[in-house]
């Protein structure tokens, strides 16, 4: 698809879970609460499986790849979660449980509706822990979406932001990544996009505006 000559922007690309959502930390923190699950073993759990020294292949890699059932990754995870008591963390149904206070965030869908309206195409790209995504509605606002688990790559690897652009059909610099994960707006930055990190709807929408000079 062409690019448009008025504009430095043609493609807004957005993450899920913590951007087009309400925040991962809310729905977290009632997860935390709700099974009484230590939040320090929590913490460094998730620094080894997705801090910057995280190994390879760990189970969240795996998970977020397709190449671990969400069953599985379940069991390894409350393995290795302990709760306030010191006793064990229930397995079965952790992600739904983990993801049961993420909904999707009314002011983001009147942005991405906004994008949209003012001529930007509209794109998804999120690493999946096998939860479920409200398709019907990213449809509506999406015109392209690419989850992780169905194409075997995920965020930060390089390979997924230029599957992401082969589809879109466009350069990497006539698209912007917004994500509230610092790794992988700097994975959208190497491969030449611009990234914006999302740390509330007011400040993405602002900084939307001012990048792409339309009023959202």
């Amino acid at each position: 698809m062409p690019t448009s000559p008025e504009r430095v922007v043609d493609a807004v690309v957005f993450d899920f879970g913590g951007v087009l959502t309400t925040p991962l930390s809310q729905s977290t923190g009632q997860w935390l609460a709700a099974d009484q699950v230590d939040p320090d073993r929590f913490a460094q759990v998730m620094r080894r499986w997705l801090g910057r020294e995280a190994e390879p292949g760990n189970p969240i890699h795996l998970l977020e790849t397709g190449e671990l059932p969400a069953e599985r990754f379940e069991q390894l995870f409350a393995a290795e979660l302990v709760t306030t008591s010191g006793g064990p963390v229930s397995a079965p149904g952790l992600l739904g449980r983990l993801f049961a206070g993420m909904s999707p965030d009314p002011d983001m869908v009147d942005l991405l509706r906004a994008l949209r309206a003012a001529g930007l195409r509209v794109a998804l790209l999120s690493n999946s822990w096998g939860n479920e995504y409200p398709l019907e509605l990213l449809r509506e606002l999406c015109e392209l979406l690419v989850i992780s688990e169905q194409v075997g790559l995920r965020k930060p690897d390089p390979r997924i932001y230029r599957h992401l652009l082969t589809q879109l059909d466009l350069p990497a610099d006539r698209c912007v990544f917004v994500d509230d994960f610092v790794g992988n707006v700097l994975g959208a930055q190497a491969v030449g996009m611009r990234a914006i990190r999302h740390l509330d709807p007011a400040t993405t929408k602002a900084e939307l505006a001012q990048l792409i000079g339309v009023d959202l």
